[in-house]
């Protein structure tokens, strides 16, 4: 049904209570007809079970409901009954509201028609439509606004009648009401979903470090709670360039990566830092020809700025809201600035906590190169050294027995330097932690650190049927119980060092004791001991390191590193 015309005016008062002209047996039947409506369980569903109750009310063939958008001037959605889906693939697009449908939208008063193609205002009725004559339509008022119209065309029996017309206003007042509370839930679930993303987004961006993971969360959720087809998130590059870091929706694959162009609505928005909602792309002369309009095919969007401390780090675009209008609303732009703000702050700390990170690491493995070099100085440098003057005696000796106790000299200093070199060689990467395994790995450190001293070094392993673990946990482990049993013997005059590794499904612990001199743990720098760079290590992957020692007791290093993310 696509544009009826009208002809008999029957106005009559928007009050809801039984007129006199309905009988007894009628109102029953409106009533039901009511509590149909009510059961309805989503606003669709109701305005469907609405215009099909109408129908029966007053015996017509035909029965739509048109409901008009927020600007009062057409129809944004259209509910026909009594039109097979052939017949209504056929007529093509629904109607927006011109001809008599006009009328209705523009007057919201009850109209009936003995014919509609003799109304001068009628537009007459698209190819493949079905024949329709007498008509009545009646509006639905909401807080004395009309929220749509009911039609009813081609009654069974003669004209609509007064009695008809009273009939179904009494029916539209009852759907007034359910439309209502159907849209009060719908705006009450809607806002308990956005609540609930919002509690969700923002546990998300506290505990998750990884910027990429952290930016699909951000927009697959916004995505989800606007109902939009594609949401980017653009961020700025130390060039000012902006570049997509994360994306849902479709075609999201293929867009992550990509920079924007220079003068696109994203550089805009992000130079202004202020949010802008766009209702047609075609009109807004900053929507780039080959930026968003080729990588979107936008018709319609949401720009958001990602703003940190009065800086603005990259943008939030959303694009086309689903359904038949591709436009968003004020509410939605309110949501959008809401995650922007969260996500802004949450990309910044997660690019300071890997930035520290990073620093750390690099620290790190200074103090372990500082330490490296000193030991090829004073070790590896004085045997060479030694050599060289063993040589020179060598040569000079006057007799074989002279040259031949040099040569036992040198032979002691070149096994000396060699056991150096490997034992450097271990600490720099032990070729078993790569060939082996953990176990292997530490069983060599034991032997490489014990030898030629005084301390007793003993590893205990449960890895579980030899499986190996990842490659940076086992890296992580070697190193943390390396720098504490090597403190133990350097620092500590251990005698024994007792190394227990243990693997659960969840998690690897490693424990280190010694017997030694112990410390106070809050008295001695941590970087002294190496015990920054042991943190760093269990932090890197969510571990944790406890050192528990005291002066004259002994120390106990333990490191928990999880298996799961």
């Amino acid at each position: 049904m696509t544009g009826p015309p009208e002809h008999t005016t029957g106005a009559n008062p928007r009050g809801t209570t039984a007129p006199d002209g309905v009988g007894e047996a009628r109102l029953r039947r409106v009533i039901e007809a009511a509590r149909g409506i009510h059961r309805a369980r989503s606003l669709d569903a109701l305005l469907r079970e609405a215009a099909g109750r109408a129908a029966e009310l007053v015996g017509a063939r035909y029965a739509a409901l048109g409901v008009i958008d927020p600007t009062g001037t057409y129809l944004e959605q259209f509910i026909t009954v009594g039109i097979d889906d052939l017949t209504r693939s056929r007529i093509g697009d629904l109607p927006r509201g011109q001809g008599i449908l006009g009328v209705l939208i523009r007057d919201a008063t009850s109209l009936r028609l003995h014919d509609m193609s003799e109304d001068p205002r009628s537009v007459g009725f698209p190819p493949g439509h079905p024949s329709m004559g007498s008509f009545l339509g009646v509006p639905i008022m909401l807080r004395g606004h009309a929220f749509g119209n009911l039609y009813l065309t081609e009654k069974e029996e003669g004209d609509f009648t007064e009695q008809d017309q009273e009939v179904v206003e009494l029916l539209a007042s009852q759907a007034a009401v359910a439309i209502e509370n159907a849209r009060l839930y719908d705006t009450a679930r809607r806002w308990t979903r956005q609540l609930d993303s919002l509690n969700e987004l923002g546990t998300a961006l506290v505990t998750e470090l990884d910027l990429e993971r952290l930016l699909e969360v951000v927009a697959d959720r916004l995505r989800e709670l606007l109902g939009a087809r594609v949401v980017l998130i653009d961020l700025r590059l130390p060039d000012g360039s902006l570049r997509v870091e994360g994306a849902s929706g479709e075609g999201a694959g293929r867009m992550v990566g990509t920079l924007s162009p220079d003068g696109s609505k994203s550089h805009h928005v992000l130079r202004r830092m202020r949010s802008e909602r766009v209702d047609s792309a075609l009109e807004d002369p900053e929507i780039h020809p080959e930026g968003e309009a080729q990588m979107l095919d936008v018709q319609a969007g949401l720009w958001v700025p990602l703003v940190v401390r009065g800086e603005a780090i990259g943008v939030i675009t959303a694009a086309d809201k689903l359904g038949r209008d591709p436009r968003f609303s004020d509410e939605d732009m309110r949501l959008a600035e809401a995650f922007g703000s969260r996500a802004a702050g949450a990309v910044e700390l997660t690019r300071r906590v890997s930035r520290d990170t990073v620093r750390s690491m690099l620290q790190a493995q200074e103090l372990e190169r500082s330490r490296l070099s000193r030991d090829l100085h004073d070790q590896t440098g004085q045997a060479l050294a030694a050599l060289l003057l063993g040589l020179n005696a060598a040569r000079r000796a006057e007799t074989l027995a002279t040259a031949q106790s040099s040569l036992a000299d040198l032979d002691a200093l070149v096994r000396e330097a060699l056991a150096d070199v490997r034992s450097i060689a271990v600490r720099l990467r032990p070729a078993a932690l790569d060939e082996l395994g953990l176990g292997a790995a530490l069983e060599r450190l034991a032997s490489t650190i014990g030898d030629g001293g005084t301390t007793a070094i003993s590893v205990t392993t449960t890895l579980g049927d030899d499986r190996r673990l990842p490659a940076e946990i086992e890296t992580a482990v070697y190193r943390i119980v390396q720098e504490a049993a090597a403190n133990a013997v350097r620092h500590g005059g251990a005698g024994r060092v007792d190394v227990t590794v243990v693997t659960r499904p969840d998690a690897v612990v490693a424990s280190i004791e010694d017997d030694g001199r112990g410390f106070d743990p809050g008295a001695v720098a941590a970087g002294r001991l190496g015990l920054t760079g042991m943190r760093e290590r269990a932090n890197l992957f969510n571990g944790r390191l406890r050192v528990e020692s005291a002066p004259g007791h002994g120390t106990t290093v333990t490191a928990e590193l999880p298996l799961v993310p």
